[in-house]
């Protein structure tokens, strides 16, 4: 499919958040082509009188001065993975339910959308608030834009809690698992093939540690109420040096998720305890965060917005405020389990919803 032509017309913030998504998933941004949308955002933001602006790449930082008591971070990831002929977005009704189909919908450019409108209409929200919109989110973590500006500007993540705009069906996800990506590596002696017994096959190796993947139990974690389930998978296998060689070396990556009361040094510990056997090398990770539930403001944003607060299984940036000490959650439209996937779509009703209990929640208006 040829790349969807941009659109020239200006971001409408004035218009319904559903129109707004849309619009935004029109714009391509797959991580490191965010400019775009960007220019678009920081333009239509100019005339909100209320709002202090700072760029910093295709980082925006968007953020009120009013001198309330609490400071709020709402946060979202500009960039989507790569489409896969799923843009421009689709409309669609299902069984009386708007459906909007596209890259981006779930992942996460409806959340963004509720929170473009909001910092944009939200004159005098009862806390001061600083939205940022960020780039480079779904690459490696030293490209992350938060990291980026948190080390340029850290004076623009001082509050008292956050909360990222990702995926959860409208529902609060608290905190979330860490990760850890671990490389074992097998070695072995090339021989022919036909004379396989003067060799020592590598890849063969690597059998004891993949049968011991297959049986392994993840635990179900318990940290501060929430249930967090790890996972521990071979993704990836590489070896071989051609069709009649027996291999010298082969490599086996591992991700481990590991629930949020663990470390990193702790999730490492545990895999070499694992694979005693193999040369182990940590290749990537990222600790995980608490749910930061028992905040007082973490508790009325739950309280607010209803239901029951649920793990998020998979990392996000709420990590990174919960290593400022800053209680985070994630809450946004889209089934996360969509994410990422050709058929991406999100139920209109459930950015609506959002929309909602957020500007009830900002405004102070909230039973």
């Amino acid at each position: 499919m040829a790349a969807p032509v941009r659109p020239t017309a200006a971001l409408d913030l004035s218009a319904d958040v559903v129109a707004i998504t849309r619009a935004i998933c029109d714009v391509p941004s797959v991580s490191g082509d965010e400019g775009p949308l960007a220019d678009l955002i920081v333009e239509a933001l100019s005339d909100a009188a209320h709002l202090e602006v700072v760029r910093d790449g295709d980082t925006i930082v968007a953020r009120t001065n009013l001198g309330r008591d609490r400071r709020v971070v709402i946060a979202g990831h500009l960039d989507t993975v790569p489409i896969n002929e799923n843009l421009p977005t689709q409309y669609e009704e299902v069984d009386g339910r708007g459906i909007l189909w596209g890259r981006g919908t779930v992942d996460m450019k409806a959340g963004v959308a509720v929170q473009l409108k909001l910092a944009y209409e939200l004159a005098e929200p009862a806390v001061d608030v600083t939205w940022m919109w960020y780039d480079h989110e779904e690459v490696s973590a030293d490209l992350n834009g938060l990291g980026r500006v948190l080390r340029v500007h850290p004076e623009l993540f001082h509050a008292d809690f956050a909360i990222l705009g990702e995926p959860t069906r409208a529902e609060v996800e608290g905190g979330c698992n860490g990760t850890l990506r671990a490389e074992l590596r097998a070695t072995g002696r090339r021989a022919h093939s036909a004379r396989s017994w003067v060799g020592e096959n590598a890849i063969h190796r690597l059998a004891p540690a993949l049968e011991r993947l297959a049986a392994y139990e993840a635990e179900t974690v318990r940290v501060d109420g929430l249930d967090y389930r790890e996972g521990l998978n071979a993704v990836l296998v590489h070896g071989g040096v051609a069709g009649n060689v027996i291999p010298d070396e082969a490599v086996l990556t591992l991700n481990y998720r590991f629930a949020p009361s663990r470390s990193v040094a702790d999730a490492t510990a545990h895999v070499r305890e694992l694979f005693p056997e193999y040369e182990v090398t940590v290749t990537d990770s990222a600790e995980g965060a608490r749910p930061g539930l028992d905040d007082p403001l973490a508790r009325q944003f739950v309280r607010a917005v209803g239901g029951e607060a649920r793990p998020k299984y998979g990392w996000t940036d709420v990590a990174r405020f919960s290593a400022l000490g800053i209680p985070a959650v994630n809450f946004g439209p889209g089934d996360p389990l969509l994410a990422h996937a050709d058929d991406e779509r999100v139920d209109c009703d459930e950015i609506v919803a959002c929309e909602r209990a957020l500007r009830d929640w900002l405004t102070g208006s909230a039973a």
